[in-house]
């Protein structure tokens, strides 16, 4: 199957990476975690390393016992770039090319043929902002493909768009962007 770089950034959502993590795995895919520093506030590196049965990375100072930068390794291997959930501020830093964490590190370094598929979650308000949606806007005039965040309950107590598409529908969505 295929080799998946799953980006895990700091939202409540974050847990529900642990199954999708599962999932792909026995889906025959190889899963390689990269998590933000604000995402180890919400979900563990060990549970993802033992479901997805490989190193989470989560600080470029994890690369220390290898001469080959492990960013860029994961770059050059992954045949899809899956960010779910992909919080505001990871979604900034991909549109701007700002690298201040090993997930953007590897998105920043993926060859251009490397598919990428985001998943926002979100508060509503933030989802909702201008500053949101250019961004949006300039990764997928980049190429980048999205799954929308759903509209339901939020964590912070709103209604509104903001909570991460349903498992269901980013499995789809990994099948369709890597059947091209």
């Amino acid at each position: 199957m295929s080799n998946i770089v799953l980006g895990v950034t700091g939202s409540i959502a974050a847990y529900k990476a642990a199954d999708l993590a599962s999932q792909l795995t026995k889906a025959g895919h190889e899963v390689h975690c990269v998590m933000t520093p604000s995402a180890v506030e919400f979900i563990t590196p060990l549970t993802l390393q033992v479901l997805s049965r490989h190193p989470v990375l989560v600080s470029l100072e994890d690369e220390k016992n290898s001469w080959k930068p492990g960013h860029i390794d994961l770059a050059d291997n992954a045949d899809l770039f899956l960010a779910a959930p992909l919080s505001a501020n990871s979604l900034g830093n991909f549109a701007h090319g700002l690298a201040p964490d090993s997930l953007s590190s590897i998105y920043l370094a993926l060859p251009r043929q490397t598919p990428v598929l985001l998943a926002p979650a979100m508060n509503g308000k933030m989802w909702d902002h201008p500053a949101t949606q250019r961004n949006v806007a300039r990764l997928k005039a980049d190429g980048c493909h999205f799954i929308d965040p759903e509209e339901g309950d939020l964590a912070c107590g709103y209604q509104g768009t903001g909570r991460l598409a349903s498992f269901d529908t980013i499995m789809d969505s990994v099948k369709q962007v890597l059947a091209g």
